[in-house]
């Protein structure tokens, strides 16, 4: 049974979705204190973590914050500001997903599920290694090292480096990588693919290698074992 730690304020909200989590077979579990968060979710250990923006104490971002310092947790943002900003915020900080209140719950449902899917399923592939332009990838650690640097990829990083290196030299849709992604295209944002994928990259420019995942504009993105131009 997945263990979610739901981290919101609004008593009533929180109390309605972790019901409708609870029915889903979840276990679902709140904050108390809300200047204890980290030590609450050290003591959980949760599969996921749904967290809010505005909150007591410190605001979601903060919090964002400080799980990503300890692990790679999948998290969704909840929030009932409609700022582009938060949404770009919030997947800089390594957020997974973002849902704008208010939210249809099955939507929120599916959203989870096939995060959990993607998380906790994909690693379950014969070979966790893959080799790419000198450089290799730990599918399980989500990790990419080349010349004894190790870089730490977020699991939606890991997965659509994944997805583009098996499909190397041939340009891979956002249609497809959304897919992929979120199994469902309809359930996410064209601009969250965009800020991903451009984390993705500024990441891999560490290791000298971004140069290699390049855009085809109007069709999609494309990992090359060599660097070619494309217009």
């Amino acid at each position: 049974m997945f263990k979610i730690l739901l981290i919101e304020d609004d008593q009533t909200l929180c109390q309605e979705i972790k019901t409708r989590l609870s029915a889903w077979s979840y276990s679902v579990y709140t904050i108390d204190h809300y200047d204890q968060v980290m030590q609450q979710f050290s003591s959980i250990a949760p599969d996921l973590v749904i967290i809010d923006i505005q909150l007591p104490k410190f605001d979601g971002f903060h919090w964002c914050r400080m799980i990503r310092s300890h692990s790679s947790v999948p998290i969704i943002f909840l929030s009932s500001r409609d700022h582009p900003t938060d949404m770009v915020m919030s997947m800089q900080l390594g957020a997974d997903d973002y849902i704008q209140k208010p939210f249809n719950f099955d939507v929120l449902i599916a959203k989870i599920q096939a995060i959990l899917r993607r998380v906790y399923n994909y690693n379950n592939d014969v070979i966790q290694l893959k080799s790419w332009c000198g450089s290799t990838i730990d599918l399980e650690k989500n990790t990419i090292a080349k010349d004894n640097e190790q870089i730490e990829l977020t699991k939606n990083e890991a997965f659509i480096l994944k997805v583009l290196i098996e499909h190397k030299n041939k340009i891979v849709s956002r249609d497809q990588l959304m897919e992929a992604l979120w199994q469902d295209s309809r359930f996410i944002s064209d601009n969250t693919l965009t800020v991903n994928v451009n984390r993705l990259r500024k990441k891999l420019d560490e290791l000298g290698l971004g140069q290699y995942i390049q855009t085809k504009v109007g069709h999609g993105y494309i990992a090359l074992e060599e660097e070619i131009k494309y217009d």
